[in-house]
């Protein structure tokens, strides 16, 4: 897959994309061209796309839900996304990164303007959160192993549909880390390694 997004733009499609991606696929492209194995590729792409998706999925509407309402309005900081505006954004990208496509429908009902910002509502979120990766997924689900190499000349004379998909799934996971440090900020611990450390302490007894 050849991938080539230049960072303006991505940055300007949808902020919060982080400007690693590019010079890491940048990298990884140099990487390539000097490398002398001639093997195709095993990786499936769409596959694992949609497995990733959907445990991030899973992860974020269970750590959204161990995050006490009274807790959504909290920031790190002024000028820092609070807890309900960073599940927003993420659920913001969900909803508009797979538009990058071509002839990838918008999200019925959704309006990028003032999302972010638009409510505080616990139950909201989480509703918003498992509809966006709803969409997102269906977006990936609806691709043909062909689409992947289809060109994005809008996004750079090299980006492919795939480029999208991976900023897609990149873009979840970078929040999710975020996601995590706000949680246990406020001292919650995320429910899959609650989960994990029940299961070693049970092992441990047993």
């Amino acid at each position: 897959m050849r991938s080539k997004l230049p960072l303006g733009l991505t940055l300007l499609l949808l902020s919060g994309l982080p400007s690693a991606l590019v010079a890491t696929k940048a990298q990884a492209q140099v990487a390539s061209s000097d490398s002398t194995d001639k093997t195709a590729p095993s990786y499936d792409m769409k596959a694992q796309a949609i497995l990733d998706l959907e445990g991030l999925q899973k992860k974020y509407a269970s750590l959204a839900d161990a995050i006490p309402a009274d807790k959504y309005n909290w920031r790190p900081g002024p000028g820092v996304r609070s807890v309900s505006e960073l599940f927003l954004h993420v659920a913001a990208a969900n909803y508009g990164i797979p538009t990058m496509m071509t002839g990838t429908a918008p999200a019925t009902g959704f309006k990028r303007d003032g999302f972010e910002t638009s409510t505080t509502d616990k139950a909201k979120i989480i509703d918003q959160l498992n509809q966006s990766f709803s969409y997102a997924i269906a977006a990936v689900k609806n691709m043909t192993n062909a689409d992947f190499a289809k060109p994005e000349k809008k996004l750079g004379p090299d980006a492919n549909d795939g480029d999208v998909v991976y900023l897609l799934v990149t873009h979840n996971h970078e929040h999710l880390g975020q996601s995590i440090a706000y949680a246990r900020v406020n001292g919650i611990t995320p429910p899959w390694t609650a989960a994990a450390q029940k299961k070693a302490a049970k092992a441990a007894t047993d």
